[in-house]
């Protein structure tokens, strides 16, 4: 830990060019540079008086102290903050006037005491990256996708979340999605929605996720997949369409459908066997019907893939599965499967929306 006099006696918090004197300032409002202002790990219980002009500061590290509040003064002064990073505090809530800061990329708010986001954090549109991992959110604003078009990175791991928000479809952008070591009982309507999305997590939420929604055979760029140490017994026929999944782990679910030894062979395996039960019962063409057009849309359907007899060759083990290591929580077990009978409704399908901007 380094204490507050060593970053002063390098020249005040570790600030390219700001200080906290006056001259310092007077100095800045001629220069207008970007500046960062470093103050983590300084054991800090509040943050002091800043007499230098917050608003050239487009980088700012808060992370690693003691930190219970942020004023919503300084939060406020920060219109041209790019970067704020307040991980590892011991922060209950953030100012609402965290939605002044028109130009926040990168949000990071990861291991604090959280246990929801204001809604005016929708109001942070620039907003690429959010992290809030190791915290004790039980819920995210409802709202949260309608404004965040920007958004490429969500993190929430490590919470106490049921759902995410049905707003979640709205992100387009997103590329990257980490829900693990949640509570959650489904995945978003509207699923289909994130045609960006390359990584999806929502591995060990043990008893409470049951199913995943069919529209996942629609994330037609998603490239890794873990459902791991969840309670599902069945994976949607539509993840057979999923042509660029290349690392996939359902470890420690109860699958039956397809069995374990089919998912744990190849993904082309698992693929080959998902599209033939495309092809299935009576029941299962009605479904297969409906969604057809929309495969075809998206491009992850082919005639070929579809035709009664066929089915894709097996090479060994060619993109086979890379499965993520799992470590125990407080060495902990699994909740008894008294919890098992907690369902949610089933969410097969959702229909597109058009996504309305609030």
């Amino acid at each position: 830990m380094r204490d507050m006099g060593e970053k002063r006696r390098h020249g005040g918090h570790h600030v390219h060019g700001v200080g906290f004197g006056v001259g310092h300032a007077e100095h800045d409002e001629k220069h207008r540079e970007p500046k960062k202002l470093d103050m983590s790990g300084m054991s800090m219980d509040t943050i002091p008086h800043l007499s230098m002009p917050l608003g050239n500061i487009t980088t700012l590290d808060l992370s690693n102290n003691n930190l219970q509040r942020i004023p919503e003064s300084i939060i406020a002064r920060l219109l041209n903050v790019v970067v704020l990073d307040v991980r590892s505090n011991q922060l209950k809530s953030l100012p609402n006037s965290i939605g002044c800061l028109s130009k926040l990329k990168v949000l990071n708010v990861s291991g604090n005491l959280l246990q929801d986001l204001p809604a005016t954090i929708e109001e942070c549109r620039a907003l690429e990256e959010l992290n809030a991992n190791f915290n004790q959110l039980t819920r995210l604003p409802d709202t949260l996708g309608f404004e965040l078009h920007s958004l490429r990175r969500l993190s929430v791991n490590s919470n106490k979340l049921a759902y995410l928000p049905s707003s979640t479809d709205h992100m387009t952008a997103l590329r990257s999605l980490d829900a693990r070591l949640n509570c959650l009982r489904s995945l978003p309507d509207g699923l289909e929605n994130l045609g960006s999305l390359e990584t999806l997590n929502v591995s060990q939420n043990f008893q409470y996720l049951r199913e995943l929604p069919y529209g996942i055979g629609l994330l037609v760029s998603l490239r890794e997949l873990d459902v791991s140490y969840n309670s599902i017994s069945a994976l949607p026929d539509s993840m057979g369409c999923l042509t660029k999944l290349a690392r996939f782990s359902a470890v420690g679910n109860p699958l039956v459908c397809p069995p374990m030894d089919v998912v744990e062979q190849s993904l082309d395996a698992m693929r080959a066997y998902l599209s033939a039960r495309m092809n299935g019962t009576d029941k299962d063409r009605r479904k297969k019907r409906s969604w057809v057009p929309k495969l075809v849309k998206y491009g992850t359907f082919t005639a070929g893939m579809m035709t009664p007899g066929r089915a894709t060759k097996v090479h060994g083990n060619a993109e086979g599965l890379l499965m993520s290591d799992y470590r125990s929580l407080n060495g902990g077990g699994i909740a008894s499967p008294g919890f098992l009978s907690m369902l949610s409704p089933r969410r097969i399908f959702s229909p597109r929306r058009n996504s309305t901007k609030h």
